[in-house]
């Protein structure tokens, strides 16, 4: 393995340690998520900062607010690698008040609103907000039945597009045909779409790599999830690197992650394993650039659209360990 991913593979282990020493009633779906924002940080997760974060979460929030919900770990995790939490915190309740103006609040409108607050100079938020709907009301005119809460997320990172919002939409719904036929499970090949539609490049192109990756890992043995983690396989296809690399570093970090506690036999499951290999190539491939760029303007160059689909695929993974935290709790109930 290379140094630099391996590193980032021991990093990645002791954040998680020292989040879950820290929060042991939390669910375990929700460790992996958050020591990830701090791994692609390039931050230690710190017990002080940690219980900082909390303060300021709680002391700007009510005791049933969706901040403090299933999410809270990740919400704590979101400032704490702040450089200002309380200013971060500040401004993502300056867009979640507008964008509740907009949406039916829900578990995932925190977490646009921590995105929003990363990438988005205060003066655009509202422009972004009312954008944001915009783009949610043309994807719920194509797909009304899969459309839901999670994907107010996804449109408002695709808010950040230079493309027109019909032009968006447009380019989401030609990749959604182009891989349903190939993955069948309609809710995350249309969250895979929102990925790859962030990316550079033809959507032919950018769905014909997903479908080759993910033929190439199951070949391998690898047989990566059809759910939520499809998301996190598109930011890989989106990267400038060729399949058989990314499947190369694929199976070496699961290999590293199934001898982890946590990971093996009894651990959280294979495809959940694989969602967070792909995590971890993902942040190794974009570690020298910014994970936190304000936008002074529409245009986004491929880097900064690449940062932003993988925080399209961070929001999916958190979608995902929240899913799979409530099915374990009522399997258990």
């Amino acid at each position: 393995m290379r140094s630099t991913l391996s590193t980032l593979c021991s990093n990645f282990i002791e954040n998680r340690d020292v989040i879950k020493s820290d929060y042991i009633f939390e669910s375990s779906y929700m460790y992996p998520v958050a020591a990830a924002i701090f791994t692609g940080a390039h931050q230690r997760a710190d017990s002080a900062r940690l219980k900082e974060a909390e303060y300021i979460l709680k002391d700007n929030t009510g005791i049933f607010s969706n901040f403090r919900g299933t999410l809270k770990l990740p919400m704590i995790a979101l400032l704490a690698v702040s450089q200002n939490p309380e200013e971060k915190m500040r401004n993502a309740m300056d867009v979640y008040r507008r964008l509740k103006e907009l949406f039916w609040t829900s578990t995932y409108l925190p977490v646009a609103s921590m995105v929003i607050a990363d990438l988005v100079a205060p003066q655009e938020y509202s422009a972004v907000a009312a954008r944001t709907r915009h783009i949610y009301e043309l994807m719920k005119g194509e797909h009304p039945f899969l459309t839901s809460a999670e994907d107010s997320v996804f449109a408002a990172l695709l808010a950040l597009s230079d493309l027109t919002d019909e032009q968006i939409v447009a380019e989401t719904e030609y990749c959604y045909q182009l891989l349903n036929g190939e993955f069948w499970s309609g809710n995350s090949v249309q969250s895979l779409s929102h990925v790859l539609a962030m990316g550079q490049g033809s959507p032919e192109a950018k769905c014909r790599k997903t479908i080759e990756l993910y033929q190439t890992l199951k070949e391998n043995g690898m047989r990566y999830g059809r759910q939520y983690e499809l998301a996190t396989l598109g930011v890989l296809a989106l990267l400038p690197v060729g399949v058989d690399g990314l499947m190369m570093d694929m199976a070496e970090v699961d290999e590293f992650l199934s001898g982890q506690r946590g990971y093996g036999f009894f651990g959280v499951g294979r495809k959940q394993r694989l969602m967070h290999a792909a995590m971890l190539v993902a942040s190794n491939y974009t570690s020298e650039e910014p994970n936190h760029t304000i936008m002074n303007s529409a245009a986004l160059n491929s880097t900064i659209a690449l940062i932003i689909a993988q925080e399209m695929a961070i929001c999916a993974t958190i979608a995902a360990s929240s899913a799979a935290a409530v099915a374990h709790s009522a399997a258990n109930s």
